[in-house]
């Protein structure tokens, strides 16, 4: 009788939070079909219930997902990446459920220190929006960043218990990332590998070929600890050989991101072995900001304003690049067209920020003529290309400092795991993490991925990985004590 009752508590928990969000987006985009969604869902055959008991199914599923998602359009203002945003919002309802139900099983995530640093860029988020230009995009800014969050943070610690479960955790990740790169090299060979034929070819999993690069050179360390712990010498031929594949596929994705995120992890593993990583991020602060202030120090970033009739998109890679030497490359010079209208927002609204995903429809007012290129129509909607500037022009300068101090809480807990670990096999994951969060840094001073689903899901999915070794760090003192 005791289990029914908890049976319909839980049922009732989820059909609340169905009924309360979807009610919240039918109120939102002024559509009424939204309400109709969890009336729905007693007909569906995934119960509430069901899916509670099948969170780690889900999570699991959701994973494998990850690289295999696509973007889709529901309406002209309202879109998803499917299925693993669906995934995301079914792990969140369930997580959330447990959280009432259970409170004790997310004890010691709580008591996690990491995740202070997380909740205080959560509220500063809603204290944003709250103030945002564009309330409804700030909105679901703030949810989507709250449905990716709870899977990736806090249930992450509960399901990587032991070590099989990390390598779970990267085979789920790694497959069916080998499947994209495969049939995008095949489809490349085509066109034989012609820079200007990556973007036809990485969809539907990609936006393009930079997406798709970042996520493929941020699993590469993941594919490395692969192959060095398989014990059995055959899988690690195949490991080898899927290794080899990945390699040519970043080769011929052509992006110079993702390149560049290559060359950082020697410096990174040489950093984190050394634990110099608190001076590194000193060091990178006081250079950042030394140039930012040379940049506007008497309209010095004039000087970088391009010929707009030569700044041209080149087809031909070679070219491409020797453009980017001499600053004549389109994509980087519409980078400098949109940095210089985002410093000047910056200055028009320091402390609170234009407000979360609001950046497209407020910056063209505060772009500067001289800088304009060929795309500066900018069809793609797409945004500052920084993540950092990003932040601080829709959060304010006080949202990038925190978002800073979790960077940089992150980066120093990955080290300390690293130091502090007697198991190898730990140690290497720590360090394993911090390399990749240190290459999504590289990515995101060019670009701002932290939102999409595939980095910005390895984003958090680093940071619940930390905070799961924090656990098993715990245990590993415990058991070593007694």
């Amino acid at each position: 009788m005791h289990t029914v009752i908890q049976r319909y508590q839980v049922q009732a928990i989820l059909a609340g939070l169905l009924f309360f969000t979807f009610g919240a987006l039918s109120i939102l985009q002024q559509e009424v079909w939204w309400m109709a969604i969890p009336f729905a869902w007693v007909l569906f055959p995934l119960t509430g219930n069901y899916i509670v008991q099948q969170t780690g199914s889900l999570y699991w599923l959701m994973l494998v997902m990850l690289p295999l998602s696509a973007e889709i359009n529901i309406t002209d203002t309202l879109g998803m990446d499917f299925p693993d945003e669906l995934l995301l919002l079914a792990i969140t309802a369930a997580a959330v459920a447990k959280m009432i139900h259970q409170p004790l099983l997310f004890y010691p995530v709580f008591r996690a220190p990491l995740l202070l640093f997380i909740l205080i860029h959560l509220l500063w988020i809603a204290f944003s929006t709250g103030l945002s230009t564009e309330p409804l995009l700030s909105t679901k800014f703030l949810l989507a960043k709250t449905w990716y969050i709870i899977p990736l943070v806090l249930v992450t610690p509960l399901l990587l218990r032991n070590m099989q479960h990390y390598g779970r955790l990267a085979f789920c990740l790694l497959i069916p990332m080998l499947l994209v790169i495969v049939q995008t090299l095949v489809r490349h060979g085509l066109y034989g590998f012609e820079f200007a034929a990556i973007n036809k070819t990485v969809g539907p999993f990609f936006r393009n070929h930079v997406n798709y690069s970042a996520m493929l050179v941020c699993l590469l360390p993941a594919g490395w600890a692969a192959w060095h712990f398989t014990k059995a010498t055959a899988y690690r031929k195949w490991i080898a050989v899927a290794l080899g594949i990945a390699l040519a596929g970043l080769a011929t994705a052509y992006s110079r991101g993702a390149w560049l995120a290559l060359l950082t992890v020697p410096v990174a593993v040489w950093i984190f072995q050394k634990k110099r990583m608190g001076s590194f991020l000193i060091a990178t602060l006081a250079a950042t900001s030394l140039l930012l202030a040379v940049f506007i120090n008497n309209n010095h970033y004039l000087r970088f304003a391009p010929d707009h009739d030569h700044t041209i998109f080149h087809t031909n890679f070679r070219e491409h690049l020797g453009a980017t030497i001499a600053f004549k490359d389109v994509s980087n010079a519409e980078r400098f067209h949109r940095w210089v209208a985002g410093i000047r927002m910056v200055t028009e609204r320091p402390l609170t920020g234009f407000g979360p995903n609001s950046f497209y429809n407020q910056y063209r007012p505060y772009t500067v003529s001289a800088f304009k290129t060929w795309v500066s129509n900018n069809p793609e909607h797409s945004t500052v290309h920084n993540y950092f500037l990003l932040t601080a022009i829709e959060q304010g300068i006080p949202g990038l400092a925190i978002l800073c101090m979790l960077w940089a809480a992150l980066l120093l807990a990955a080290q300390h795991l690293y130091h502090a670990f007697q198991s190898v096999f730990y140690r290497s994951i720590a360090l394993i993490t911090g390399v990749v969060l240190c290459m999504i840094t590289v990515i995101n001073f060019t670009s701002d991925m932290i939102e999409t689903d595939k980095i910005g899901g390895l984003f958090w999915l680093s940071a619940g990985v930390l905070i799961s070794l924090q656990l098993r760090l715990k245990e590993e003192q415990s058991t070593l004590a007694a």
